[in-house]
């Protein structure tokens, strides 16, 4: 077998020395790899225990496991974060009448190795361990920038998590009591907290993205989380580090009941939270985190604080309804709490919302009634489904009835997605077609049973009379107005949608406050103005940046000008430069009517208005910014294209 060469292992040399005596190094690159030659050799320890081979018991833990004559907390030849620290002294120990507690995945990978390593094959591993090489690097803090080189390795090698990242920039600078100090009182509450406890995942990275938009009201790219973090808190001192991470993990505790709504010990607010976790509003959690910590510090009660907890549901179903746009839900939530005037705590949130116009906007009763009528709801996502159904079902009754997780309730199409031959015959083939073309997954024709099966695609009376299986014999809100029916047609699946259309205005009711018509402005969507030609405009808002501009040709450089500081990769990596005549090589004839937008550029200027709106348009679908533009018409309109 020839050698294997498995990488480099990068250390920082601190010269720092235990009581013991035993030299610490700080392993920057390599980790993996040396904790995955631990876990080897642990389970080779255990096997040869089992075989009453103490030569080689004794080989592998002096040479590859432990310090022999070091106090017990130093034994360990690697220190991994406290509970995989633990979790390694527990596979040491050998204790198999002991359970291990805690999760961590170097329990599961040492089973997974201890599945594979066998008394037939472990002489093969340990001669193939032999043959491992390796080149190592040792690093003077005080000359060597550890962070900046562990960065350049990392961009080679097998990403690493954002929060992996965070964690190792946080601790990386710090002398080992400090690290002990900061990842025990900081870093490890963080990653315990901020976990999926139902799927055992780390949400660690999206929450500190939620914590950064929060802070910056500008939402991190995903993969972007720890360059924005490091651009934040720069390298810094002990207290300065201890300042900063006393915010995050502030937030953090409520986070983790945000994805972990089980934790919340109030019925109530845990009962919203789970509402809102359902329908996956994530994008509220920067704002949610806040007006949590004034519910916890005791600046607003209880009532507020669910009050604030029901709008956002209301806000968001609402639009989804609608079927708005979600990409507008992260401006509003990212600089909402600004809005928050803590005196009128409630009031000054509603405002906030009902003054959004266009795309933004909080839909009126009118357009979610007409909306829901013909909206399949039968086909949007499970979730979002029994989250209609339990609050319609639920509303005002005192017995709940649980739908999600619940096996024996579902979901009952009234006229049957696949009718018996009886409907036709009933209804006649007009009727009968237009309901199943028009009505069948509405909400008007959907209702829950416990007895689907027995139900199946019978006739409406059939349905209705089966003894102890059906709509006369439910005890349910959404079945009562079908115990009462003769037939079941268009004009009672539109009786009955009326009925459920009051019960919908109750549950996510539209605050009742009188606020200035923020409408009278006259500031629309670019995406909702009128046609351009033959206008000039007041002014334009550009990412809540007022810009007086008079004519559409300045605006169109300006918003090309802000776009192009902002992000001018996309300008070249998308076909928008080419749909621009983006240049910096001006010939003649081309760009026909140059048009400055920085020292360097050009674009093309000799396009009519209705051309300089639609290119403004593109960029900003290509960006992803159709919300970050309003413009005001002025009132008098010149006769100038």
């Amino acid at each position: 077998m020839n050698a294997h060469f498995i990488g480099s292992i990068v250390y920082v040399h601190d010269d720092v020395y235990t009581a013991s005596r035993i030299k610490e190094l700080t392993v920057i690159d390599g980790q993996q790899r040396l904790t995955t030659l631990t876990l080897v050799y642990l389970v080779l320890h255990r096997l040869a225990k089992d075989l009453h081979n103490e030569g080689l018991v004794n080989e592998i833990s002096e040479t590859y496991l432990i310090n022999k004559f070091s106090p017990e907390e130093e034994k360990l030849k690697l220190r991994p974060t406290d509970n995989n620290d633990r979790a390694l002294k527990y596979l040491l120990r050998s204790d198999k009448t002991e359970e291990y507690s805690d999760f961590s995945k170097l329990i599961d990978n040492f089973n997974y190795f201890k599945g594979r390593i066998t008394e037939e094959n472990y002489q093969t591993v340990l001669k193939g361990l032999s043959k491992l090489m390796f080149v190592e690097v040792s690093l003077d803090r005080e000359k060597d920038d550890p962070q900046r080189i562990f960065e350049s390795l990392n961009s080679i090698g097998l990403e690493l998590a954002q929060a992996d990242l965070i964690r190792n920039y946080i601790l990386m600078g710090l002398t080992r009591r400090d690290q002990n100090k900061i990842y025990q009182n900081y870093w490890e509450v963080i990653e315990k907290l901020a976990k999926d406890e139902t799927l055992n995942v780390s949400r660690v990275s999206d929450f500190i993205r939620d914590y950064l938009t929060l802070e910056n009201k500008n939402i991190p790219n995903k993969g972007k989380v720890y360059l924005e973090f490091k651009a934040k808190y720069p390298t810094t001192t002990l207290e300065e580090l201890e300042q900063n991470l006393t915010g995050i993990k502030s937030l953090v505790k409520h986070y983790n009941k945000l994805i972990n709504p089980k934790n919340e010990t109030d019925r109530d607010i845990r009962l919203q939270l789970e509402y809102i976790n359902r329908l996956e509003i994530n994008v509220a959690y920067p704002f949610i985190m806040k007006v949590y910590d004034d519910y916890f510090n005791s600046i607003i009660n209880k009532e507020i604080f669910l009050k604030v907890l029901d709008l956002i549901q209301t806000f968001t179903w609402r639009r989804f309804i609608l079927g708005l746009g979600t990409n507008a839900l992260n401006k509003i939530f990212m600089s909402l709490y600004d809005k928050v005037e803590h005196t009128n705590y409630l009031f000054s949130i509603q405002k906030s919302l009902l003054q959004r116009t266009g795309v933004q906007r909080f839909p009126k009763n009118a357009e979610v009634i007409d909306a829901l009528k013909v909206k399949d709801v039968y086909n949007i996502k499970s979730k979002n489904r029994t989250y209609l159904l339990e609050r319609l079902e639920n509303f005002e009754n005192k017995e709940s009835v649980i739908i999600d997780g619940n096996q024996d309730i579902t979901i009952e199409h009234i006229f049957p997605q696949n009718p018996d031959p009886k409907w036709k015959i009933e209804l006649g083939v007009d009727e009968f077609n237009f309901i199943k073309e028009n009505y069948v997954n509405t909400i008007g024709n959907l209702t829950l049973s416990g007895n689907n099966g027995k139900l199946s695609n019978k006739s409406f009376i059939d349905k209705r009379d089966l003894g102890g299986a059906g709509y006369r014999d439910s005890r349910l809100w959404l079945n009562r107005y079908l115990a009462t029916l003769e037939k079941w047609d268009k004009v009672e699946i539109e009786r009955r949608f009326d009925l459920i259309s009051e019960r919908v205005l109750k549950i996510w009711e539209i605050p009742n406050i009188v606020i200035e018509d923020k409408a009278d402005t006259n500031e629309v969507n670019i995406f909702e103005a009128e046609d351009p030609k033959y206008k000039k405009l007041e002014y334009a808002v550009f990412f809540d940046q007022k810009i007086e501009v008079t004519q559409v040709a300045k605006l169109y450089v300006e918003v090309f000008r802000q776009l192009f500081e902002l992000q001018p990769e996309t300008f070249f990596t998308t076909d928008l430069g080419t749909k621009i005549g983006l240049t910096k090589q001006l010939t003649v004839g081309n760009p026909r009517q140059p048009i400055p937008i920085n020292d360097t550029y050009y674009i093309e200027g000799n396009i009519d208005n209705i051309g300089k709106f639609d290119k403004i348009k593109l960029a900003l679908i290509t960006f992803n910014f159709e919300d970050e533009l309003l413009i005001k018409y002025a009132e008098e309109q010149t006769t100038n294209a």
